[in-house]
């Protein structure tokens, strides 16, 4: 049985009747993608400068991924456990590990997932390795940021509409103002385990910090044993020229969080 074909006026009302109402697309229906063009149902055709905030910085339906993806279907594979190894998950760990130049990689389902994962990673360290008494430990983070919309996330948010009716928040974040170093020094404490940073802030209007903030913040960190975690998940995998943000500097973090760009589009990460 062939499938109907909404209109774009169909697909918005079925959308706004049946979705909850928590983000406000714009008004444009996406029925067929190729590479960095779109069209709606009825065939007009747009230019995506979107990306879905670099999930796409591949384009729509790249061959190459498209292939890979239809070689995996067609063994049947698409899911295993972590309770079972698979083919494919060493060799993507491997070339992780050998894109960054970071020697371990943890795969997760959400770049929110990956920021949770890069705050407890950080906090533990903090307790076993630098020694900050435990459920001392702190991490600088700035405002203006978008790291994601978990409830720990939202909480240290500077955005009060993704704040409101969500407390009370987990505590252990100082926010302090993107691009100023003296602000960020000033922040440091004995409980310092981390500073949580996008190289350049996305969701914050686009913001690129003063020449050498980055190197000097790098600088920082390594004088007094603070982790560098990059939020490169809007940044980084090419949106900028470079392969990471982080880059354009020479800075090196402890951790790079990824996620969007490095399934093509083709799941969501």
């Amino acid at each position: 049985m062939q499938r109907k074909t909404l209109s774009s006026r169909e697909c918005i009302d079925l959308e706004a009747s049946y979705g909850a109402h928590n983000y406000h697309p714009l008004p444009v229906v996406i029925a067929r993608g190729e590479g960095v063009w779109v069209w709606d149902p009825e065939g007009n055709r747009y230019m995506d400068c979107l990306a879905s905030y670099s999930a796409l910085n591949q384009g729509y339906g790249h061959p190459r991924i498209l292939q890979a993806a239809r070689d995996q279907i067609e063994t049947g594979v698409t899911l295993t456990s972590r309770a079972f190894y698979n083919t494919r998950l060493g060799e993507f760990l491997e070339k992780v590990c050998r894109l960054t130049g970071h020697e371990r990689a943890l795969p997760m389902n959400t770049g929110a997932e990956a920021v949770e994962t890069a705050i407890k990673m950080a906090r533990r360290w903090g307790y076993r390795v630098k020694g900050v008494e435990r459920d001392r430990a702190e991490i600088i983070v700035f405002k203006g940021n978008f790291h994601g919309r978990t409830t720990t996330i939202v909480g240290f948010s500077s955005d009060e509409d993704y704040r409101d009716g969500f407390g009370p928040f987990t505590p252990g974040f100082k926010p302090v103002e993107y691009g100023d170093i003296e602000a960020f020094e000033a922040a440091i404490s004995e409980n310092t385990v981390a500073v949580l940073f996008e190289p350049i802030q996305a969701e914050g209007g686009i913001l690129i910090p003063p020449e050498g903030y980055l190197k000097r913040m790098e600088e920082l960190c390594r004088e007094r044993r603070i982790l560098m975690v990059a939020d490169e998940i809007q940044t980084g995998l090419g949106r900028t020229g470079r392969l990471f943000a982080c880059d354009h500097e020479g800075v090196r973090p402890d951790a790079y969080l990824l996620a969007k760009a490095i399934s093509g589009g083709f799941m969501p990460v």
